[in-house]
């Protein structure tokens, strides 16, 4: 088995990432989820989205993984009842009395362990197998020594993340932004402390504990190799554009092994396009051993945001696209589309039509439809960015 999975904080992005290749997507409901600033999902909503998945043959997992407090119980049981009736075909847990809840009630609900729980050894997997648990989604800290192990020591479907954010703390485990905010990161209010700088003199130097991004691209084959059997990517909070741009590469990296075709170039080229897209630079952080002070930030960092996401597909017609502009971009420019089932090209603007269909030399508004002739019918939801990167730079 051999799952790429996907993260959606809304109906928009679940549908993103099933287009542009996630085998699964997780989600959160208004109730027991982290990242609580994401939309999340009502129960319609998720309705919804298991139908919307399950249509296409793909699977969606709901997140039930915040730290339980006495209040939380109440309503529980019934809201697990409902995922199962829904059909959702897991929930991700990190509290022992959700397992046990649905264990009691005979709850249909298959069980994967958060990484929340911060599992990093076979002992933990052991017990949560005893449990009932199918699956175990290790921590960010797990070794590749580690995930072995586990693997053999237990047989479970290992879950390891392959690209995102880290946390400066194990995993579930930070209380940072409780201390100093009154948000507690445990239960989906994490304010994000170790993305900020603080003054250290007078001088005005910064400092600051931000590790840089997960990127696991080149060690996809030595994972499944060892018995990964799920591959995650971190980003409930993400953008349409960065959910398609990750799920698109990590796919196509993921196909390529399949095949036994992927070179060293096909690494390279995604590793820079995934480190734009993210605006942080990325690394294997824990996955050959302890990190060093290269994994991460210390004396501040340039994360400002490209504006490289130019539109999003919205309509073609034979060679003719209606656009959403997303940034500004003028005639004259190279650009490159992207999209489901479909190779990047380049295209040179040499026209503009707004949604009058008079001509025009710059998109500048935000969100405003244009028509532009690409010279081939694009599937719905295709993307449009600068062109900055070409595989042949990487030979």
């Amino acid at each position: 088995m051999m799952e790429l999975l996907a993260p959606a904080g809304n109906l928009e992005r679940l549908k993103i990432a099933y287009l542009y290749g996630a085998d699964a997507v997780y989600v959160g409901g208004y109730n027991y989820s982290l990242r609580a600033n994401a939309i999340n999902f009502s129960l319609e909503e998720l309705k919804e989205a298991v139908e919307f998945a399950h249509n296409l043959k793909r699977k969606i997992y709901v997140t039930v993984n915040i730290v339980l407090h006495n209040k939380e119980l109440s309503g529980l049981k019934e809201y697990l009842e409902e995922l199962a009736s829904i059909k959702v075909d897991a929930v991700i847990v990190s509290d022992i009395a959700v397992i046990d809840i649905i264990q009691k009630n005979n709850i249909p609900l298959e069980v994967h362990v958060s990484t929340q729980s911060s599992t990093l050894n076979y002992e933990a997997a052991q017990f949560y197998k005893k449990l009932g648990v199918k699956r175990i989604v290790l921590a960010r800290e797990a070794t590749r020594e580690d995930i072995k192990l586990i693997k053999e020591k237990t047989g479970l479907e290992i879950e390891c993340f392959i690209g995102g954010a880290m946390c400066t703390s194990f995993s579930g485990k930070c209380v940072l932004s409780n201390v100093t905010t009154n948000r507690d990161s445990n239960r989906g209010g994490c304010a994000q402390i170790c993305r900020w700088t603080f003054k250290i003199n007078e001088e005005d130097e910064v400092f600051s504990m931000t590790p840089k991004d997960l990127n696991m691209s080149k060690y996809l084959n030595d994972m499944l190799n060892i018995g990964v059997n799920s591959f995650k990517i971190e980003g409930r909070m993400r953008s349409i554009y960065y959910i398609a741009t990750i799920i698109y590469e990590y796919r196509n990296l993921l196909d390529k092994i399949k095949k036994h075709n992927l070179k060293e170039k096909d690494i390279l080229y995604s590793n820079n396009i995934i480190n734009r897209c993210a605006n942080r630079e990325s690394t294997d952080q824990f996955y050959m051993g302890i990190p060093n002070h290269e994994a991460q930030y210390f004396l501040g960092r340039d994360e400002v945001s490209n504006q490289d996401f130019l539109g999003v597909v919205l309509d073609s017609f034979n060679e003719e696209i209606l656009l959403e502009q997303r940034n500004y971009f003028k005639i004259g420019d190279v650009v490159e589309f992207f999209g489901p089932n479909m190779e990047p090209f380049s295209y040179t603007i040499n026209k503009i039509l707004d949604e009058n269909k008079e001509e025009i030399s710059i998109a500048r508004h935000p969100r405003m439809l244009v028509y532009l002739n690409v010279g081939r019918k694009l599937p719905k939801y295709s993307m449009m960015r600068l062109k900055i990167f070409d595989k042949n730079d990487f030979l």
